[in-house]
């Protein structure tokens, strides 16, 4: 049986469905049309701003670094460019695999894998961090052929900075390296525009004068901005505005005097600093053992770090800016002009030295050497009386010779212009109840004031503050900040600006006060306990001996240089400035566990002096002599000129192929 069908209601439900269709089109139609309006007309701004953002990159151009020069245009910190195989670890995958296919390319030793762990530990996923660094030509050609199996992987040119004299003048330097997770937080809290000038850059200043003054030395940074493909590679470069060159640093610094001075210690541990009493300019700035700071700038290794870290001579301490001794018989000038200040004693006062000064039931020595009788202030200072100081510091008393040698800088910062320096410790009653927290121990005890007057007891100070006090003494009150840097170059502007120490109010000394010590210690050159060093020397100075106990020894205990174990033997301290009526450099040495003042720390005072007063540079076999401890009296041998004695880095640096150097910024018991 034939079944008809209904045409009309078949005809109808189409169109019913077509009409459904056809609404149901219109409204995807109108939806994609309000989107449409809504993403072109009401977020045009916004969208088109990220997508131009999108299409360029705006990619940080790091400054070049300013150089550091002394004095006399001698650079000691500067930059050269070299390339980095670098890796992304968000773009490589697993590393291990990565790293091992590297290395059958490019030489990637052990040191370097554990560089690279280490810096990984310390960046973000999405930070390039270096594997190798300063690549040959031949190493970037081998790589650059097999790019395309190592997403991820790049090779880039960097600035890193050398310093060409090695160890000489580390400590005063400091280095730079790479920015750690610790210091990227501490950058948080910068100002965001001092932020911004930071992006792109890696390294920064961590010690010395690269960190105090890396406002100054790091520049403005630039940018690129680059059109991209939507794979992220340059197509082509819209705009750009150069980076401006850091500023470079004119130090105070004589670095052939400063390299002498490193000669002169040998392998000794010590410190020396020399300072222009008329403006507070440092002349030399030594510390003993140093090390190459070329060793930073690219991740120190493990080895390295631990051959510096541990080894018992601390040469990362800075001894001249951190390192605090007693100064031994080196205070008793210092004690004599408080005395004379405070009018507590004339200088023709007599006091009988039998050798012995009894307190309190103790009695107080004096070494084997010296001579009994009467002395007045001259005699005791050239004779370097103990029992003249140990009866001055019991008639003062601990709080009047705290209040007279606070203003010399002892026991406080003298401000010099880089960071790190410790106060030392210059006693009085208030200071013994901060330092101590016991009760008993905060008692200031009249016999531990005795000790004061010979430069021991509690007494510690460094040898820039001692410096800075006869620096004072030798320009009759004048006073100044210390500073190593002396002038500061804009290399855009090729304008130098003068950093002048500042000068501190002086000290109301009577001219009469200070002709008394000025002489007296001229005497201990001429007629005292460093009278055999100075001999012949064609100038007058003034100078003081010190021999300062390391450790305390126990009652009834004798000293023994010869038998005691190095560390604990007695430190070698000078101190004094030339020439005599005019003086313009003031300066104290000391050098640890090396004796008696007058055989290791006075010849280097005199060869220091012989070469700023009358430009003469030691010969061979004296500066063995002296690094030896063995120069016992004038300078042997023919001295040169100093200014024809070559330069020569003592940690010479090897530049390897494909390195270059930078363009130029412009361009782009106490004892005598």
């Amino acid at each position: 049986m034939t079944e008809l069908r209904n045409v009309e209601r078949e005809l109808d439900r189409f169109r019913l469905r077509s009409l459904a269709a056809a609404a149901f089109v219109l409204i995807g139609f109108g939806l994609l049309m309000a989107r449409m309006v809504y993403l072109q007309v009401a977020r045009h701004d916004e969208l088109s701003t990220r997508a131009e953002a999108n299409r360029i990159a705006v990619v940080p151009i790091v400054p070049n670094r300013g150089r550091i020069l002394d004095r006399n245009g001698v650079v000691l910190a500067t930059n050269y460019t070299a390339y980095t195989l670098e890796l992304t670890p968000s773009k490589t995958g697993p590393l291990e695999p990565v790293i091992n296919a590297l290395s059958e390319i490019i030489d990637i030793q052990p040191r370097d894998r554990r560089r690279f762990k280490r810096l990984l530990e310390e960046s973000k996923n999405f930070e390039s961090v270096p594997i190798r660094t300063k690549l040959s030509d031949e190493e970037v050609a081998r790589f650059i052929a097999q790019r395309f199996r190592f997403p991820g992987v790049e090779i880039k040119a960097r600035l890193f900075r050398s310093y060409p004299l090695g160890e000489t003048g580390a400590h005063l330097l400091g280095y730079i390296g790479r920015i750690n997770q610790a210091e990227k937080k501490q950058m948080e809290d910068w100002d965001d525009e001092v932020l911004a000038n930071y992006r792109g850059t890696e390294y920064i200043g961590k010690l010395g004068l690269e960190q105090s003054y890396e406002a100054e030395l790091h520049g403005t940074t630039g940018y690129e901005e680059v059109e991209t493909s939507a794979g992220g590679r340059a197509v082509r470069r819209l705009s750009s505005r150069p980076p401006t060159p850091g500023n470079e640093l004119h130090l105070s610094i004589d670095i052939r005097l400063q390299g002498l001075v490193e000669q002169l210690f040998g392998d000794r541990r010590g410190a020396l600093v020399a300072i222009d009493p008329r403006n507070g300019e440092v002349l030399a700035f030594v510390s003993k053992p140093a090390f190459d700071p070329n060793l930073f700038v690219d991740g120190i290794d493990a080895d390295n770090w631990r051959d510096l870290n541990e080894n018992v001579d601390k040469p990362l301490l800075n001894r001249a800016l951190r390192g605090t001794y007693p100064p031994g018989s080196t205070y008793k000038p210092l004690m004599a002009m408080a005395a004379l200040n405070s009018g507590k004693r004339a200088a023709s006062t007599v006091v009988q030295d039998n050798l012995t000064y009894t307190f309190g039931g103790r009695t107080f020595g004096s070494p084997e050497a010296d001579r009994p009788g009467p002395k007045d202030m001259r005699l005791a200072i050239v004779l370097s009386s103990n029992v003249y100081f140990y009866s001055l510091a019991n008639e003062m008393g601990v709080d009047l010779i705290h209040e007279q040698l606070f203003p010399f800088g002892l026991g406080r910062r003298t401000g010099i212009d880089v960071e790190g320096e410790v106060t030392g410790d210059l006693p009085s009653t208030d200071w013994k109840r901060r330092k101590f927290k016991r009760p008993e121990q905060q008692k200031w005890y009249a016999g531990e004031t005795i000790s004061l007057g010979i430069g021991q007891g509690y007494n510690n100070f460094t040898m820039l503050q001692m410096a800075t006090a006869y620096s004072t003494i030798a320009s009759g009150g004048l006073r100044f900040k210390p500073r190593l840097v002396r002038e500061i170059e804009d290399l855009v502007k090729r304008e130098r600006r003068l950093v002048a120490s500042d000068a501190l109010e002086p000290l109301p000394l009577r001219p009469q006060d200070v002709q008394v010590i000025q002489n007296a210690m001229n005497g201990v050159t001429l007629e005292g306990t460093s009278r055999n060093v100075f001999a012949g020397a064609q100038y007058l100075s003034a100078g003081k001996t010190g021999t300062a106990q390391a450790v305390g020894l126990k009652s009834g205990e004798k000293y023994s240089a010869v038998k005691a174990d190095e560390h604990k033997r007695d430190h070698s301290l000078y101190v004094g400035f030339a020439p005599l009526n005019q003086p313009t450099v003031a300066l104290a040495v000391i050098v640890e566990n090396a004796g008696w003042g007058s055989a290791a720390a006075a010849p280097i005072a005199r060869r220091l002096f012989d070469y700023l007063l009358l430009g003469q540079y030691p010969s061979d076999e004296d500066i063995a002599l002296v690094r030896e401890g063995k120069a016992v009296g004038a300078p042997i041998g023919a001295a040169r000129k100093a200014s024809e004695v070559a330069l020569a880095a003592s940690t010479p640096l090897t530049v390897p192929m494909g390195m270059a150097a930078a363009p130029n910024p412009a361009a782009s018991g106490a004892r005598p």
